[in-house]
């Protein structure tokens, strides 16, 4: 992974301030005596940064044209004089009525043809020129009026960037993409295949967004739209970053990702934001949701370079919009933000400071709640305050991995179209499955994108990877020949960037690296089938479900074989030795006992690091992560759990010294750094 420096304005905001905290601020809710009691509770919470403004354009702008800044001079007036920083939001996510009502174009349209109304939150086109031109309009004067106020220290333009419009607007932008990409529309018809099904087109103006249609839509369409899609979204940004660079900001301008979002491909953002920041909302109801989230913020910082990044939100209990909203205790929080911390974060955000009283997301969990300080979710926020100033030796700390995971926005979204050999193989789903091996171990990640360095990494894994691209392909071959251990998951290397199936026995580009080939991608229809080795003897734990391929050895060594079933016989685990290090193929998705085997394996045979040494499988339910000097652990489970680390070292938040084991109570955390 290449590397990436702290972006100046968050460097210097964290050396005075230590790791930041806060959350989303909605002062524009309240009136002015409220407004003096938050920034009271905030200090005493230690809070030191704020985001302002995110959904305040009525409120600056109520008419057309006008401008209401005097209420904003004052908040940041008494934040200041409250030593708070304040990174202020463009309000542009979410217009006012009066836009979409006076100019209906600037509404998104769905899918089937459906224009949105006013009334809830983005309800704007990012194609329209009249909604762009206003958002501009506003930010333009927000940053002239505040790019040089002593409390403004970032800026945060719009807010999780998701819109997608299928109306005339968007059709109009997706032609002039289309344009830009392929040059003619012959070169269109070529990439889009549109020879099948008789779709030739003989111009861009008869192209349309993938609209609803009787049956299904070319998949190089949907995955160009998505693509398109991606690309008009990060275009509102930065032309609204530029705005605010234009009247003299300085401060770093960012805006909010939101983990492995199916919409945005963050890959191509990243370098235009000068601090990654994200949205994290995982479930609490969910065991493995802790996984998951560690895997998003392992992403959140490999995009940044290896940077320290921003948690901008997450919630301090219940939030509003799932079907069944469990609430956090107030331990759980912190174990959640610890864990943020541990993987990168220097600052901490929750959606939000203060309750709404009203509005769509009234039963949101904010730091403040309605019941006031006088709570333990309260005290519970004071008691993370209170953390993260122990934690300040952990600033600007960076996380070193000796494992890639390779990961792709295009082949995620190609390989979810219709028409394939099975709607079961869900990518990220698999992407969880593998990263857990690397959890239970210890192991740091980096989340990569096919084109990356790959000369760093000892362990390369490629879960699920559609699309891959001669280029690619020749890297892993390189990354293996020089000494690294490749494992490579089934529906892999299937197609090329323009999602045409690649011809000959698969996966194509990949056949001499791994020593195998296939020829057909089988649905398994069975619940599970069992695998048995070389030997034929069973295997424990050892099955194959969803999806297998009819493949052969080419020179890899088998390591387990279908044992029943239309695949039996057929190679399901293999490895084969190669130049300095060795390609791993699964050719069927595998149970867990499974990928526990290959991937420990591969990852001893590599020789990789982890963060506790000489601990092949942490304890149960237990998170190890080395970041710079400090070693955290935190327990996820139920019950106290014993690590060997180095006798000696002090635990940052409670200033104990160690012995040779730490016992970390359940729902709680270490964060082990050596004294010298």
């Amino acid at each position: 992974m290449s590397t990436r420096t702290t972006a100046p304005g968050w460097a210097a905001l964290t050396a005075e301030r230590g790791l930041c905290f806060g959350g989303d601020y909605n002062p524009e809710q309240w009136g002015p005596e409220i407004w003096r009691e938050d920034v009271a509770l905030m200090r005493q919470a230690g809070v030191n940064l704020v985001n302002v403004g995110v959904f305040s354009w009525a409120r600056i702008e109520p008419v057309p044209g006008a401008r209401d800044f005097a209420w904003l001079d004052e908040v940041l007036e008494l934040l200041h004089a409250g030593g708070i920083a304040v990174d202020l939001a463009t309000p542009t996510a979410s217009p006012p009525p009066w836009l979409g009502i006076r100019h209906p174009e600037t509404l998104p349209v769905d899918r089937d043809g459906v224009r949105l109304i006013p009334g809830s939150r983005n309800q704007f086109s990012p194609a329209s020129t009249v909604y762009r031109e206003h958002a501009l309009a506003i930010t333009r004067d927000l940053a002239a009026r505040y790019a040089g106020h002593p409390a403004v220290r970032m800026w945060h333009v719009g807010n999780e960037y998701g819109q997608v419009d299928f109306g005339d607007e968007a059709a109009r932008e997706f032609r002039r993409w289309l344009q830009e990409r392929y040059g003619s529309v012959d070169a269109l018809n070529t990439a889009w295949g549109t020879t099948f099904w008789s779709q030739h087109y003989a111009s861009f103006e008869e192209i349309l967004p993938p609209r609803r249609a009787p049956y299904l839509i070319n998949p190089t369409q949907s995955l160009d739209f998505r693509r398109y899609t991606s690309d008009q979204l990060r275009d509102c940004y930065v032309e609204l970053r530029d705005a605010i660079r234009d009247v003299g900001a300085t401060q770093p301008i960012t805006t909010n990702f939101m983990g492995f979002f199916a919409l945005a491909d963050y890959f191509s953002w990243a370098d235009e934001v000068d601090l990654i920041a994200d949205d994290q909302y995982p479930d609490p109801a969910r065991p493995e949701s802790v996984v998951d989230i560690a895997l998003t913020q392992d992403l959140m910082r490999s995009l940044g370079g290896g940077a320290p990044w921003l948690l901008m939100e997450q919630a301090t209990s219940a939030i509003s919009w799932r079907a069944h909203n469990a609430p956090k205790s107030p331990e759980k929080a912190r174990l959640d933000t610890l864990q943020a911390v541990a993987r990168g974060a220097d600052g901490i955000g929750y959606f939000q400071w203060r309750a709404s009283r009203a509005g769509a997301e009234r039963f949101h969990a904010a730091m403040l709640p309605h019941a006031g300080a006088d709570t333990d979710l309260f005290r519970g926020i004071c008691r993370q305050g209170q953390d993260l100033k122990r934690l300040r030796p952990v600033v600007g700390g960076r996380i070193r991995a000796d494992a890639a995971i390779v990961f792709d926005w295009s082949a995620w979204w190609a390989a979810e179209e219709p028409a394939r050999p099975t709607e079961r193989l869900d990518t990220m789903a698999q992407l969880n499955r593998w990263y857990l091996q690397l959890w239970r171990r210890g192991i740091a990640v980096d989340v990569v994108p096919p084109d990356a360095d790959l000369s760093g990494y000892r362990l390369v894994l490629v879960p699920q990877l559609y699309i891959l691209e001669p280029d690619a392909a020749a890297r892993l071959e390189a990354a293996v020949q020089r000494g690294a251990h490749l494992v490579v998951g089934p529906f892999s290397g299937v197609a090329d960037r323009n999602a045409h199936i690649l011809t000959g026995r698969s996966p194509v580009l990949l056949r001499d690296t791994l020593g195998v080939s296939g020829e057909e991608w089988c649905a398994i229809v069975e619940d599970a089938v069992a695998l048995h080795d070389e030997a034929g003897r069973a295997v424990a734990g050892a099955t194959a479900a969803i999806l297998g391929e009819r493949i052969r050895s080419d020179g890899a060594e088998v390591l387990l074989r279908h044992a029943a079933g239309d695949l039996a016989g057929v190679p399901a685990a293999t490895r084969h030795p190669r130049g300095s290090g060795a390609a791993w193929y699964l050719g069927a998705v595998v149970s867990d006992e499974v990928l526990s085997r290959v991937i420990g394996d591969a990852a001893a045979q590599a020789g990789v690091r982890r963060a506790v040494e000489g601990m092949d499988l942490l304890p149960d339910r237990v998170e190890a992560v080395r970041r710079g000097d400090v070693l955290f652990l935190l327990n996820h489970g139920s019950a106290a759990q014993d690590v060997p680390v180095p006798a000696g070292l002090e635990d940052l938040l409670t200033g104990q010294t160690t012995g040779d084991v730490v016992t970390v109570a359940a729902g709680d955390a270490r964060a082990l750094i050596e004294r010298h």
